[in-house]
């Protein structure tokens, strides 16, 4: 295939046993998932998982500045007195904004947060943007998925393999995975959500919680 852009590469990062942290071995289903549904598409973009042990700061960092593309699968934290302190736990500690903010991302595409209150503001600074979602945003992303309360283990990979399902399909006739379909993707997996868990006041805390900014 040669050498991929970074716009065409999609890094993977899981952390289903996160030291001193709950276990999340849904993270590990998800990342399978996508990485079956990115292998659709294996011969026009590039995918590279890091999981476990291997997914430390130092990695995930110098990883993330030749992809264009990440998808964290771990558990976050959001420190609403110090945004730049928020961050995603890795095997060896916490990534926070301010590392992530010293980066040199060329052609940012996208970020799918498959973590807890990734997009959890405070109400005390509701017209301000304080949460990693955001963050992200100011890194350079195009676009965030991200959520706003927590989400179901289980269903976690459902959502994350219909929406890279759509993106696949799509790239398919352009040529490439595009972060502008990024809200239609999303949009594609909550109704495929929808249609197997239902409308029940308890389904509706199931998908309202995923949401996209930006492009």
């Amino acid at each position: 295939m040669g050498q991929s852009s970074p716009s065409s590469k999609v890094l993977l990062v899981s952390q289903p046993q996160t030291p001193g942290l709950s276990s999340i071995p849904g993270t590990t289903r998800e990342i399978n998932v996508v990485d079956e549904k990115l292998a659709i598409g294996a011969d026009t973009y590039k995918s590279l998982r890091l999981e476990g042990s291997v997914a430390t700061v130092s990695r995930v960092k110098q990883e993330m500045e030749t992809y264009g593309w990440v998808h964290l699968a771990c558990h976050a934290s959001q420190n609403t007195h110090t945004p730049p302190k928020s961050g995603f736990f890795l095997h060896d500690g916490r990534l926070e904004l301010l590392e992530l903010m010293k980066l040199k991302i060329p052609q940012c595409q996208l970020a799918y947060l498959s973590a807890c209150q990734t997009s959890t503001g405070d109400e005390k600074l509701s017209e301000e943007a304080v949460h990693l979602a955001a963050g992200m945003l100011a890194i350079g992303y195009q676009g965030v998925v991200a959520t706003m309360w927590s989400i179901k283990d289980r269903h976690a990979p459902e959502v994350a393999g219909s929406f890279y399902e759509y993106l696949v399909e799509k790239g398919k006739n352009e040529g490439s995975l595009e972060s502008a379909n990024a809200a239609y993707a999303l949009h594609h997996a909550m109704q495929c959500l929808r249609k197997k868990i239902g409308d029940t006041e308890d389904a509706l805390l199931t998908w309202i919680p995923y949401v996209h900014f930006g492009l």
